[in-house]
């Protein structure tokens, strides 16, 4: 079977009996050509299923026209807003959109890294992985004057030359941790991911610094890293309840481990907040739906997805250089019924 000849803007301007170059400005929209050409030429475009060859295009222009984006997974309700609003920003920018997962593995974030930087994206937006220690594999961006934008996980290293957009996890794990022990309870439960992971160890460091300042012990028993998911509940609940001493609240990492626990600590006979009062962290819709609902952080992540966005564009439309910057946006502590045992 023999392939269809592909359409070009020559066979169009055969048709209609213009020159190629007019054909090229009418395709594109541009101010030189009359409306009543442009629609002309668009038409028979379409009639003839003309498609631009906008790679052959870039290449002659040397732009990609293409923001990275490298996320740990897609299914976070959280990250999801992210990249819904980066996708708006740069869309409107006229860039285009290549997504990417690194499933939390650090070879596969490199892997990613490499194929972002091959198919010659204009930036890169990078959500880190839990084992990411250095950002040396990411000096190919640096070496080709590519702008980096770090979001939500970032790790700070001075005269990194990237962009930082994150909320104060130290200070959000902080607040968490002085509201349970303004509610009553006395030994706290982090339970959290890989605290080597720069947002589960800010949350752990505002954790300790919250039970030195009202005194209570500092007892690494009760600091449990785990996978943050719908699993999680069943992993460690037995672990929680055959302690020597029961804990009578628990920090979670994440919304998706705090109501996992929830829902396994209840079909033991626990009541909440009554014996343990629980706090999660990201404010998804399951937390307001899960009965009791889930005291939570805020931290709104459409606001996260255009600030990085922009910040990227920033730096981009911009030939001078742009100075780094560490944006720190505002977190909210949501109280409700899983840890309220004052009225």
């Amino acid at each position: 079977m023999s392939e269809k000849k592909e359409v070009t803007i020559y066979d169009i301007a055969e048709k209609l009996k213009l020159s190629p170059s007019t054909v090229s400005r009418g395709l594109r929209n541009h101010p030189a050509i009359r409306k009543k050409t442009i629609e002309r030429i668009q038409e028979m475009a379409a009639a003839m299923n003309y498609q631009q060859n906008t790679f052959a295009s870039n290449l002659r222009s040397n732009r990609s026209k293409t923001i990275g984006v490298i996320l740990p997974r897609f299914e976070s309700s959280f990250l999801s807003s992210v990249v819904s609003s980066i996708e708006k920003v740069i869309r409107n920018k006229g860039y285009n959109l290549l997504v990417s997962q690194s499933y939390d593995s650090n070879p596969l974030e490199k892997e990613n890294i490499q194929t972002h930087f091959n198919n010659r994206v204009e930036g890169l937006l990078i959500n880190l992985t839990p084992e990411t220690n250095d950002l040396s594999h990411l000096d190919l961006f640096l070496k080709k004057g590519i702008p980096v934008v770090l979001f939500d996980r970032v790790k700070s290293q001075s005269g990194s030359g990237f962009t930082t957009v994150s909320i104060d996890n130290k200070q959000a794990g902080y607040d968490v941790t002085r509201h349970l022990i303004s509610q009553g309870c006395k030994r706290i439960v982090y339970l959290g991911g890989n605290t080597t992971c720069p947002v589960f160890g800010d949350r752990a460091k505002g954790y300790w610094q919250a039970l030195a300042e009202h005194g209570l012990e500092a007892n690494s028993e009760l600091v449990i890293e785990e996978h943050l998911n719908t699993e999680t509940g069943a992993l460690v609940v037995d672990r929680i309840l055959n302690m020597k001493k029961r804990p009578d609240g628990i920090f979670a990492g994440n919304d998706m481990a705090a109501v996992s626990l929830m829902f396994e600590l209840k079909k033991r006979g626990v009541r909440i907040p009554d014996d343990i009062a629980i706090a999660g962290f990201n404010d998804t819709y399951m937390s307001r739906i899960v009965e009791p609902s889930l005291t939570t952080v805020k931290y709104p992540g459409d606001e996260m997805g255009k600030i990085a966005a922009n910040s990227l564009l920033e730096i981009l439309d911009h030939e001078s250089h742009v100075a780094t910057q560490n944006i720190l946006l505002k977190h909210e502590l949501l109280v409700r019924n899983s840890s309220l045992r004052n009225s």
